[in-house]
């Protein structure tokens, strides 16, 4: 499995002022036990602890999210929880979980600017 480029910024705040800039590395991560297998999530959870974030994602069956969907539309009375299942707990150092954020951010709005595109030239005369 290759990963897109990371950026990485020194761990240690002793860190010479040199060590400041950012350094572009390409990362292969070997797949150890099931990590190789996909896993499907269509919800997640987020919780924070000193220096950590918890990421839990977890999928929960499309029908009872229609189902809480319709009775909450319909004024009828919504259970106070439903049942999942976890698919993964991720647990993230704080500048890990930044990093994540900006490589999420930055997919996220390249597929925003392909989608935009698709639509101009669908829209476009020919």
């Amino acid at each position: 499995m290759t990963m897109d480029p990371m950026f990485l910024a020194p761990a240690s705040a002793e860190a010479p002022p040199e060590a400041g800039r950012r350094l572009q590395l390409g990362i292969r991560l070997q797949p150890a036990d099931q990590a190789a297998q996909p896993l499907f999530s269509n919800f997640t959870a987020l919780q924070g602890a000193p220096g950590l974030v918890f990421i839990d994602f977890g999928f929960l069956e499309p029908h009872v999210l229609a189902s809480v969907l319709r009775l909450a539309q319909g004024a009828g009375e919504v259970p106070e929880s439903v049942h999942g299942r976890l698919a993964a707990r991720v647990v993230l150092s704080v500048d890990a979980a930044l990093q994540l954020a900006q490589q999420l951010q930055g997919h996220l709005r390249s597929l925003q600017a392909s989608a935009g595109r698709a639509v101009a030239s669908e829209v476009a005369p020919s």
